[in-house]
């Protein structure tokens, strides 16, 4: 029987059409269950012309971050999901949240070198040579949950931050795919 997964994205969803068509071609052995976003994005329209639904939990709309994180618990857990995947989500989830459901999520990086909201940025002003890009387990840090699986990508001369985040996306459409397709089959390790 297919894992239930749910995705949360903020932005366009390049990263959560790379796990739409995966799971609609049977390449993951998942069915993508919902989208949320935290805020009106494209990703939203996406999911909906693969006929999943797209869910807007806008945070602004909420008068604290607790209330904000209770909406989102009781949508998650309404969909009785196997697996939280967070594909260019830009807000931590609460504690209880990640505790209550296993969630990864994907990070421009090689964890733990560079973490937070500026990693491909932060790679080129230390004069990284290589960076890459992670999938690891959410915990209640920022970027601090074991990493499951990486790929490394180099960084060229001349590189700006918006052609290395081009091919780090690449390389982290590819391993988000591979990455469910191990959890659809033998599961993942905490």
């Amino acid at each position: 029987m297919a894992k239930r997964i749910l995705l949360l994205a903020s932005g366009a969803g390049s990263l959560a059409a790379s796990i739409l068509k995966a799971a609609e071609s049977g390449e993951i052995d998942a069915k993508v269950c919902r989208v949320i976003s935290d805020r009106s994005a494209p990703v939203l329209e996406l999911a909906e012309s693969f006929g999943v639904p797209g869910t807007l939990v806008e945070f602004s709309q909420f008068n604290s971050r607790a209330s904000w994180g209770v909406a989102m618990e009781n949508i998650v857990a309404s969909d009785s999901v196997d697996l939280v995947v967070s594909v260019g989500f830009m807000r931590i989830l609460p504690s209880s949240f990640v505790h209550r459901f296993p969630t990864i999520n994907t990070h421009p990086a090689l964890l733990p070198l560079f973490p937070g909201a500026h990693a491909v940025r932060d790679a080129l002003l230390a004069g990284a040579i290589e960076t890459g890009t992670s999938v690891h387990w959410v915990d209640a840090g920022v970027d601090t949950g074991k990493v499951i699986s990486q790929i490394k990508v180099g960084i060229e001369v001349g590189d700006t931050e918006e052609s290395l985040h081009e091919r780090i996306k690449i390389q982290e459409r590819k391993l988000i795919v591979e990455t469910l397709k191990k959890f659809g089959t033998t599961g993942l390790q905490k």
